[in-house]
């Protein structure tokens, strides 16, 4: 059983580590995770060794209070998420209290040391007993208002397991027990003549240190509290994109329901401008739908009978109706909220150090601040010297600084990702992923798109372009192999509608023949021209050189004249070789795994410029070859879609699923990648050494403050240099050490992914279909548009350009560009007046 409870009273790392500490001493518990900022506990036991009553009593026998996740417990108000409205306004009132009154005692007794008047009764050695009780009265409400330190610091104190609290509670409360034994002391001096005696003690009562320590200490925890409200920003911004209502069809009638009524099977209706509640599939209608704050795009997607559509996403224009396939839970805006909240409350390795230094932490300070006190006792100090140094002691030492070095880093850190696509599963993958030194790729749907695209067409002499094409597409049509449908739907991409295929037939390893519009044709690979006594010399030396491009080359003919040769390829994805090449520039070694031949795996490796392809492998091959890249040492990170290399993620240190995150995907994976972008691992991996070095950052200032503040404020420099430490100023430095780290923490909030190499421009026309004339290369020109948002902007661009005499142009939505073929030399003024006319900017123009 894995269950999460809330947990009330704790204020610092010390707690946590005792809370963890009672919990896992439980016969049954196999692992506890205490998390400061959520105020939770996730525990995993065993149910037939131990109950949930046993694990709420174990935290209460600490001292803290414990309940089931989402109930308060007996007696008390559910714990406040660090940061919430509701506690930022109690500790502000609380704050605005402590400085009214500490301001006149302040004044009271500091005041005629910097030479301002006081009022005559408090002046004067008759007056030092009004002096002294009067700066009492100002510090009970400052104490009062404070009283949850002293609640919580003796609580936790008398159950042998002491906080940050109880440093606070026991420094303010020797200050006050001594300044109230000093009034005493003033009345002796006063009432048997003793001006020297109650001069000593009048001008030595603390009542003002213990009311500095606690205004200050609460300063401190306003800011703390206001910053780490902020490290939750990101899971807040992603709950506030969940709909509250749905439109539902019941009963023939539209009825608006709260979301967590929308079951699955229901019929949504989401009209324009509305957010689409819960996952599905569209069943009725069409709408251009911004999906960036599921997938970042930015551009808004087409989506019509039959396509998915994603909770939290925006119908920008139409109207749909569609099935709802996932609700409540099992959105996947839900699984992100999930995944970011888990990563957020788990801890890294790195924080280990930390833990195990504050579960000793106070006690330690507690004796230290006793054995310094003592010394200086034996050393012939005052008492009130000896006092003033143990209560320094108390107040500068820190627990939460080391507590939160690392839980607000990994917060933001994880917060900041979602934002931007990257989710990971653990704060242990947000902090291995900086140590990688090897990425294995998969190739397919990695770092190619996942489905094969006509990407050069090569008519034969005397046939057009469209004719080879339309008759390649009637012939594949009825076969449905991928390559064919490839094809099939570059022709309708074209508008170019398929003939009837009559007598079809598939010839195994070889291709398809039919009759179209009453002629033969054969397609398919060489071997099949050679047994249709086809004649292919004049396309061999193109199809050699189309193969070892990475492509596949399918011949096509009409009885025994050839109509040409259309090549067919999965392209790669546009941002594939900036992610290759800035993983290297990362120090990373790129490896690509594949089932493809050997040659195109390596036309691949050659494009990208990756260091070591890997072909022929097997999907059950893959997670042998992860293995044995560990066995030498190495940290390898594998990126795939998370389906067939599912255990190769599983094996990997860190395994990132790239895509839309399916279920397998989210499973198998340490890392899921929204946006289906391969520069998006990049970022991944940036983040992930952002984020750990500003742990280190932490743990540093945590550890290095500890180190100076203790030692100055037991008095370990002031033989030598004079130095000393007044408690007043202690109780700042502790303060202001929590808001640092946090402070830092919050830097990552600014992070963004940065270019270690320039964008490449493109070398080679990959992912845009060629023609190529025998005997005449055609003029290739490439238009750069803006303006285009759906595929209806594509269409009218490209009717647009089509319609100029001679220019044959495919426009590219996600590029943003039109790639022209012109037959005779057409004007630039042309070319830009027709696509202004269709209602869109021309950028640039250029030659391909």
């Amino acid at each position: 059983m894995k269950e999460k409870y809330d947990v009330t009273g704790m204020t610092c790392s010390a707690c946590s580590a005792h809370v963890e500490k009672a919990v896992r001493g439980l016969q049954g518990v196999s692992g506890v995770n205490v998390n400061l900022l959520q105020n939770s506990m996730t525990v995993e036991y065993d149910q037939n060794a131990l109950t949930g009553a046993q694990i709420i009593g174990a935290v209460q026998k600490a001292g803290y209070g414990a309940a089931p996740h989402g109930a308060a417990p007996a007696g008390e108000q559910p714990p406040p998420v660090s940061g919430a409205p509701g506690e930022l306004r109690q500790m502000k009132r609380r704050l605005m209290v402590s400085i009214a009154f500490l301001l006149p005692l302040f004044y009271i007794s500091m005041g005629h040391m910097m030479g301002l008047p006081l009022p005559s009764f408090l002046t004067g050695g008759e007056n030092a007993l009004a002096f002294a009780f009067t700066q009492f009265l100002l510090v009970l409400p400052v104490m009062y208002v404070n009283r949850k330190y002293y609640i919580v610091g003796f609580k936790t104190l008398f159950h042998g397991s002491p906080n940050m609290d109880s440093l606070i509670a026991i420094g303010s409360a020797a200050s006050v027990i001594y300044g109230v034994w000093a009034i005493y002391r003033i009345g002796y001096g006063l009432g048997h003549g003793d001006s020297a005696l109650v001069h000593q003690y009048a001008m030595d009562l603390y009542f003002e240190s213990a009311s500095m320590i606690l205004t200050l200490i609460t300063v401190g925890k306003y800011m703390e509290a206001k910053s780490k409200g902020k490290t939750g920003d990101a899971i807040r911004q992603l709950i506030a994109l969940a709909p509250k209502v749905a439109t539902v069809l019941r009963d023939g009638r539209e009825v608006e329901l709260p979301i967590e009524q929308v079951a699955v099977g229901d019929v949504v209706v989401v009209r324009a401008g509305e957010r689409i509640p819960v996952d599905g599939t569209v069943i009725e209608g069409a709408a251009a739908v911004d999906e960036s704050a599921i997938t970042g795009e930015s551009l808004p997607v087409e989506k019509r009978v039959g396509d998915p559509v994603t909770g939290a996403s925006v119908s920008k224009s139409g109207y749909l109706r569609f099935t709802a396939q996932k609700v409540g839970e099992d959105t996947t805006l839900s699984q992100i909220i999930r995944l970011v909240e888990e990563a957020g409350g788990s801890k890294a390795p790195i924080q280990s150090l930390a833990d195990k230094v504050s579960g000793v932490f106070v006690p330690v300070v507690i004796a230290i601040a006793l054995l310094s006190a003592a010394v200086w006792l034996l050393l012939g100090e005052s008492f009130a010297f000896a006092l003033s140094t143990g209560i320094a002691v108390l107040v500068i030492s820190c627990p939460c600084a080391l507590g939160l070095a690392t839980p607000t880093a990994i917060m933001v850190g994880t917060g900041k990702g979602a934002q931007n696509g990257i989710l990971y599963k653990s704060a242990e993958a947000l902090e291995t992923a900086h140590a990688i030194d090897t990425v294995v790729l998969d190739k397919t749907g990695t770092v190619t798109e996942g489905r094969p695209q006509v990407t050069d067409l090569l008519p034969a002499p005397g046939v057009e372009e469209e004719e080879l094409l339309r008759l390649a597409a009637s012939l594949e049509s009825p076969s449905g192999h991928p390559l064919g449908l490839a094809i099939v739907g570059e022709a309708a991409r074209r508008s170019l509608p398929p003939a009837a295929a009559g007598e079809f037939e598939t010839v195994e390893g070889e291709g398809v023949k039919a009759k179209i519009e009453g002629r033969l044709l054969h397609g398919g690979n060489r071997r099949m021209m050679e047994h249709a006594g086809v004649d292919t010399a004049a396309f061999d030396a193109d199809c050699e050189r189309l193969s070892a491009s990475g492509k596949t080359p399918l011949y096509f003919s009409c009885g025994e004249e050839m109509l040409g040769v259309v090549a067919v390829a999965d392209i790669i994805k546009p941002t594939s070789k900036q992610a290759v090449r800035e993983l290297q520039a990362m120090g990373l070694r790129v490896i690509m795994l594949t089932g493809d031949n050997r040659r195109t795996a390596e036309a691949i490796r050659r494009q990208l410029g990756i260091d070591e392809a890997l072909a022929e492998v097997l999907p059950q091959d893959k997670e042998q070859k992860v293995r044995q890249l560990q066995s030498q040492g190495r940290k390898v990170a594998m990126i795939g879609d998370g389906i067939n290399d599912a255990p190769a993620l599983a094996r990997a240190d860190v395994g990132i699923a790239i895509g839309a995150g399916t279920d397998i995907a989210i499973e198998s994976a340490d890392v899921v990648l929204m946006h289906s972008d391969l520069l998006d691992a990049v970022g991944a991996f940036q983040l992930s050494r952002s984020v750990i070095r500003n742990v280190r950052q932490n743990l540093f200032w945590a550890f290095f403050y500890n180190a100076v503040g203790i030692p100055l404020a037991a008095g370990a420099f002031y033989p030598l240099l004079g130095l000393r430490l007044s408690p007043m100023f202690g109780a700042a430095a502790m303060s202001l050490s929590s808001v640092c780290v946090v402070s830092n923490a919050l830097r990552l909030r600014f992070w963004k992914r940065k270019a270690h190499v320039a964008k490449p421009i493109p070398e080679e026309p990959e992912n845009h279909t060629e023609t190529v004339e025998r005997g005449n290369r055609q003029m290739k020109k490439k238009m750069m548009i803006d303006g285009m948002m759906c595929a209806h902007c594509q269409s009218h661009v490209q009717k647009a350009l089509n319609a100029i005499g001679g220019v044959r142009a495919t426009v590219d939505l996600e590029g943003k560009c039109a790639h022209l073929t012109l037959e005779h030399d057409v004007p630039d003024e042309t070319l830009k007046a027709a696509v202004t006319g269709a209602g869109y900017a021309v950028v640039s123009i250029e030659a391909e």
